[in-house]
């Protein structure tokens, strides 16, 4: 397993700025332990919570800036479609996430070799006007992302032990 540390000082610093400044603490030493990148030679350095919470940040990261088409794309869709993130949100207490994660999943399935391929930027942005079923997945992301990060943050906070040692 991979050491993750977090200054006691870093966190208080970043509670008090908010709760995304609060999240990003831990995805960044998350990082730091690793490196610098996540991939299959240092995932399992992680637990499954350092895992989620990471997976958390890049579906949040990539669905806020183009929406679940850019996500997929990106690689990330099997990270998130074919791994047991929407089963961790549930027991994180994110049900409607989980939930969406889940819906998402069946045009996922249908549509994941078509926007995974290689493809020029006018060929990308074309996706999605071919791709309709999933602006409704993107709206509810874009209206939830508030809810959800902060409920993120309060599971961190609630397992501080599960993300990383807090130093004195």
């Amino acid at each position: 397993m991979s050491e993750v540390f977090v200054k006691e000082n870093e966190l208080v610093k970043a509670a008090e700025e908010g709760m995304d400044a609060f999240v990003n603490v831990f995805v960044k030493a998350i990082y730091d332990s690793l490196g610098g990148k996540l991939d299959e030679n240092t995932m399992p350095l992680l637990n499954a919570d350092q895992v989620t919470l990471l997976a958390y940040v890049i579906l949040r990261d990539e669905v806020m800036d183009g929406g679940f088409v850019q996500l997929i794309h990106n690689g990330y869709g099997p990270f998130i479609f074919k791994n047991p993130f929407s089963k961790m949100m549930r027991n994180w207490g994110l049900d409607s996430l989980a939930s969406l994660v889940n819906k998402a999943h069946k045009p996922y399935s249908h549509h994941h070799q078509e926007i995974e391929r290689e493809c020029t930027d006018e060929e990308f942005m074309a996706l999605f006007e071919q791709m309709p079923e999933f602006d409704d997945y993107d709206d509810e992301f874009v209206e939830n992302e508030e809810e959800w990060t902060q409920a993120v943050a309060c599971y961190i906070d609630e397992h501080l032990d599960r993300f990383a040692t807090v130093l004195k």
